[in-house]
């Protein structure tokens, strides 16, 4: 392994000078001041195609074959001359043919000073591009959030924040396949937003709820805007607040942002966000964001899908009987649907079950997703169909755990 590489894989000093021509290291432009820029032309991007440049030129420095980096770092940066990070590594190479470069980010001791931030920031991003690159994830599991996914969910979302990366898969028929992943930014702050304005990104199992058009938005939100369902009904409950979540694309003169970047949203670069724009689905695709993913094979979730399932059927055969007293038990003291408390909504629950006459209840399209932190909760979506009917309500569910039983907290029609 070279001295130059070396440099990339332990704590990174990049080159000032190159930072500055580009004029894009300040992420830290806020939503109410955005301003209209011009954009800049690049050849069609796609996602994930300029950090797959990046870490090959990585790894033929890794090589010694400076010569072959140095036109993929010139080619990189012609076709995308908004990434800063390649910009700083095409710096230091051309910079290595006529002196020795000691330390990326050779230039007087001043300098490098005045730019302390951005070169933290830049050292952090590529830090974590390797990172999430080199530790990926084991063959055949999937993130252990996704028990059951219905065919109503045709995508699903995790993101890992102590990888900086989004993963997108594909339900299909085989199973959950991943598709792709992509580096993101989160809140300046941090993780687990408690409060409007913390510039914190929020940690749950959240849906999307709409897609924004990029012709309504400012050039500060980059490709257009999938916005998340936060707070959640977890998150009401334990008193969180704020809004305006979103997964959305970055300015015209910027690829990327720094890993602490956002007031809270969740930042792609652009390409990557037209990738997911292009496939997801709103309502139905959930979105996982954690800490740090658990990567389990999917046998081992089977014996927790089952667990929880049978309780789920019990549910069902209490509310099938019309035994309400039975059906009670269910419940947690501390339920809420829309306002209302368990004592509000008793009577509705009541009208369901003489709807059903003594007709059994089935479901359909079960999506469990389980979120563990301080607690254990399952964010449950179903069909909810009275026997010898084609269709009914579409119910989602908030179930806690405490001890060995689960107790419903939420419950409503979705959609």
């Amino acid at each position: 392994m070279t001295r130059l590489f070396q440099f990339f894989l332990i704590p990174l000093v990049f080159t000032l000078s190159v930072t500055l021509g580009m004029g894009q290291a300040n992420a830290k432009v806020g939503k109410k001041h955005a301003r209209k820029q011009a954009p800049v032309v690049a050849k069609a991007p796609q996602d994930g195609v300029a950090e797959a440049r990046l870490i090959e030129i990585y790894r033929l420095i890794g090589k010694s074959d400076r010569h072959v980096a140095l036109d993929k770092a010139h080619n990189l940066v012609k076709d995308f001359p908004t990434f800063a990070l390649a910009q700083l590594v095409y710096g230091d190479l051309l910079s290595a043919r006529s002196r020795p470069v000691q330390q990326f980010g050779d230039v007087p001791a001043e300098s490098s000073k005045a730019a302390d931030t951005t070169l933290q920031d830049l050292r952090l991003e590529s830090q974590l591009r390797l990172k999430a690159l080199r530790e990926r994830p084991p063959p055949g599991t999937i993130p252990s959030a996704f028990l059951r996914l219905s065919n109503n969910n045709q995508h699903a979302i995790a993101i890992d924040a102590s990888q900086a990366r989004l993963y997108l898969f594909e339900n299909r028929a085989s199973g959950l396949t991943l598709l792709a992943d992509y580096y993101i930014s989160v809140g300046k702050l941090g993780l687990d937003k408690q409060l409007e304005g913390d510039q914190r990104t929020p940690l749950g199992v959240y849906f999307i709820t709409s897609q924004l058009d990029p012709k309504a938005l400012t050039d500060f939100y980059g490709s257009g805007a999938l916005p998340i369902n936060y707070p959640n009904v977890l998150d009401i409950r334990r008193g969180k607040t704020g809004s305006g979540i979103w997964l959305h694309g970055t300015p015209p003169g910027q690829f990327s942002r720094a890993p602490l970047a956002s007031d809270g949203c969740v930042v792609l670069a652009n390409p990557d966000l037209e990738k997911i724009l292009r496939t997801v689905k709103i309502r139905s695709t959930p979105v996982v964001i954690a800490k740090q993913i658990k990567w389990v094979a999917v046998p081992a979730l089977q014996a927790q899908t089952h667990h929880f399932e049978v309780q789920l059927k019990a549910w069902l055969k209490a509310k099938s009987s019309g035994n309400l007293t039975e059906l009670g038990h269910f419940y947690a003291p501390d339920f809420k649907s829309n306002g209302q408390s368990l004592t509000d909504w008793l009577p509705q629950l009541t009208r369901e079950v003489s709807s059903a006459r003594g007709r059994s209840l089935n479901i359909k399209d079960l999506s469990l997703l389980h979120w563990v932190d301080s607690g254990e909760t399952m964010v449950v979506t179903f069909g909810e169909v009275i026997e010898g009917k084609r269709t009914g309500n579409s119910r989602r569910q908030y179930w806690s755990r405490q001890g060995q039983r689960w107790q419903i907290f939420y419950e409503g029609v979705n959609g």
